[in-house]
């Protein structure tokens, strides 16, 4: 786990696939407690990753930083944007509008046409950067941050994304699902600064197919 920025109120990491976002035992705020040798050190989670996908999250070092953090999140003035690798050749531009409709039983988020009390609206818009032997390189700009909701929606929309297990294509080997937290953009809870970040994905399948176009 690599922490790119850090103050008294923020903490800016880039968190490896497979570790859950959340105060769990081995969960991502344990492992920053670890890196700055401070097990009690304050360590807040202000959005999640999915266990599988990884990249860039900022957590909070305080209260006060993890409510204003949230309140933007509410207003929609924290900015999350992603790069997927997804089977299929989506069009050059686009958004998709759904209702999702989460199956705790089977752990997944499904598209449904009815309307319900558990039912939750979801919108994102993307961009389709590349496209090489039968993958395309998207940037995703995530306007609600329902759980899978990326995962859900690009498949459902005909373009799974590539090494997704849950959602993808039978017969998928890629390693690692193909879904990366690519930039992050908000107000610093205290100074009131633009804060900017953005990190690439990693050097491995199939983030290599891209390797030149890679923002």
């Amino acid at each position: 786990m690599e922490i790119i920025y850090q103050d008294k109120r923020i903490l800016l990491v880039i968190k490896p696939w497979g570790v859950v976002s959340t105060s769990e035992p081995g969960g991502m705020p344990d492992l920053i407690r670890a890196e700055l040798g401070d097990e009690n050190a304050c360590v807040r989670t202000v959005h999640r990753l999915d266990q599988a996908v990884g990249g860039l999250m900022v957590f909070a070092r305080s209260r006060e930083a993890e409510r204003r953090l949230s309140a933007q999140m509410a207003e929609r003035k924290f900015h999350k944007a992603y790069l997927a690798v997804v089977h299929g050749v989506p069009d050059a531009r686009g958004a998709f509008h759904d209702l999702l409709l989460r199956d705790p039983r089977r752990k997944m988020t499904l598209v449904t046409d009815q309307p319900g009390k558990d039912v939750k609206e979801a919108f994102l818009e993307y961009e389709r950067l590349s496209t090489v032997k039968g993958l395309s390189l998207v940037s995703v700009q995530l306007h609600t941050g329902r759980t899978h909701q990326i995962r859900a929606q690009f498949a459902h929309h005909g373009f799974p994304l590539a090494g997704d297990r849950k959602y993808g294509l039978p017969g998928d080997d890629f390693p690692h699902i193909a879904l990366w937290s690519h930039r992050l953009q908000f107000t610093h809870p205290e100074t009131g600064e633009l804060m900017d970040f953005t990190a690439p994905p990693p050097d491995i399948a199939p983030w290599t197919l891209f390797s030149a176009v890679l923002p």
